[in-house]
């Protein structure tokens, strides 16, 4: 079994994960997913589908959720450095509008876990960066939701002064502005 490490944030179910790494002359090797190591670890037993972003410096993407079939996601850098970001923007938790930030890099092969009802977003700090997050469940284009990168009163530190955004990330609105009944609530197990 691989040997992983899992530490909890401060979100409930936001993990973030260290798995093993092997160096030798020729470079390095580490498994970035196992099904039965992750899913003792507490992850969900099933990723449905895997997605890579290549994005350039100082590019913000997020902060991205789906409001009918929430997915929850496992986020791991391949080359290059981001600062991931999730905030709980789930109705009733104890931590609403609260937020976790981990700088994920192919130096530290970390990965952050994020929970379905969470939104994620990420800052990339290197030249160029490749993100593969695996989700639960499928994208549905439909159902997008997402908060403005700089909300005043989600107050993240992004260490970008001036992002590259797409236009429909510079349109999305503050957490305050969106109708409750479109975000996700507390779930017994979350």
């Amino acid at each position: 079994m691989p040997n992983l490490r899992i530490e909890p944030t401060e979100l409930p179910g936001v993990l973030l994960i260290t798995p093993a790494v092997y160096h030798d002359a020729r470079g390095n090797f580490r498994e970035v997913y196992r099904r039965d190591a992750y899913a003792a670890a507490g992850l969900p037993p099933e990723f449905v589908q895997d997605n890579q972003s290549h994005s350039v410096q100082n590019v913000i993407r997020g902060l991205h959720f789906q409001t009918r079939k929430p997915q929850g996601k496992l986020v791991g850098v391949l080359c290059g450095a981001i600062l991931d970001v999730v905030v709980d923007i789930r109705r009733g938790s104890p931590t609403f509008g609260r937020h976790v930030a981990v700088e994920l890099s192919e130096q530290n092969n970390r990965q952050l876990f994020v929970p379905a009802g969470f939104a994620h977003g990420f800052g990339v700090l290197s030249a160029t960066a490749d993100v593969l997050y695996k989700c639960t469940d499928f994208y549905d284009p439909g159902a997008e939701g997402g908060l403005r990168w700089n909300d005043p009163d989600l107050a993240i530190a992004w260490p970008i002064p001036a992002p590259l955004l797409s236009a429909k990330d510079r349109a999305l609105p503050r957490l305050a502005e969106i109708p409750r009944d479109l975000l996700p609530t507390v779930t017994p197990n979350s």
